[in-house]
């Protein structure tokens, strides 16, 4: 297996991730009419609450965005100057944007997860987990805050499955002659891809 790729790649990843999980907390949390506070409380736990549950789980210290200070920084900024234009379009916002911004964070979590947890020498099957778990948590507290049963539960297309095929895509391309950026960003797209076309066809797990 090739070695996972740079911690500047991961980290740019991470940072896109952070952004795409906050953006989904500020629609939600505008949509519940809540103030500024709310709104970057929402966004806080949804772009940081997976993260954090992967470092406990790797026994990381500091947690990431402890350790990153200006993740946190930039998140308040960006609260700051986006609640107000969220607030403007809050009678056009439908659930199709946080679906869209959703799983694109599903997958660019899942994978930087993944890579991180066999940076640090976790089993295969255990890593992919991690992945998937870091993928979904931030959804799942946002939703928990915002008074909604969590979206990975309720709508019944395929959420978390996207995240665990499209870890074993990202472990499968290990052993291949793709470079790290490659199957990194692959990975994701896949993940995002996979989510939004099960979310477009109404691709259900269950019967109606």
């Amino acid at each position: 297996m090739k070695l996972v790729p740079a911690v500047s790649l991961i980290t740019i990843i991470e940072v896109v991730a952070i952004l795409v999980g906050a953006f989904s907390g500020f629609v939600e949390a505008r949509r519940k009419r809540m103030d500024i506070v709310g709104v970057f409380i929402v966004a806080f736990i949804t772009a940081f609450g997976g993260g954090t549950v992967r470092d406990i789980l790797l026994d990381k210290r500091p947690l990431f965005w402890v350790a990153h200070q200006e993740y946190t920084i930039l998140l308040f900024v960006v609260a700051l100057v986006a609640a107000p234009f969220v607030k403007q379009i809050r009678h056009i916002v439908s659930e199709r944007l946080i679906v869209v911004a959703d799983a694109i964070g599903l997958g660019l979590f899942a994978v930087a997860s993944v890579a991180q947890a066999l940076a640090a020498d976790m089993p295969i099957f255990v890593a992919v987990m991690m992945g998937v778990v870091t993928g979904i948590f931030g959804g799942v507290l946002r939703d928990i805050i915002c008074n909604e049963v969590p979206m990975v539960f309720r709508d019944g297309k395929p959420y978390a499955i996207c995240a665990f095929f499209g870890c074993w895509f990202y472990i499968a391309l290990q052993y291949t002659s793709v470079s790290d950026d490659v199957a990194l960003w692959s990975s994701a797209a896949l993940i995002t891809v996979m989510r939004l076309i099960a979310w477009r066809f109404d691709l259900r797990l269950k019967a109606h």
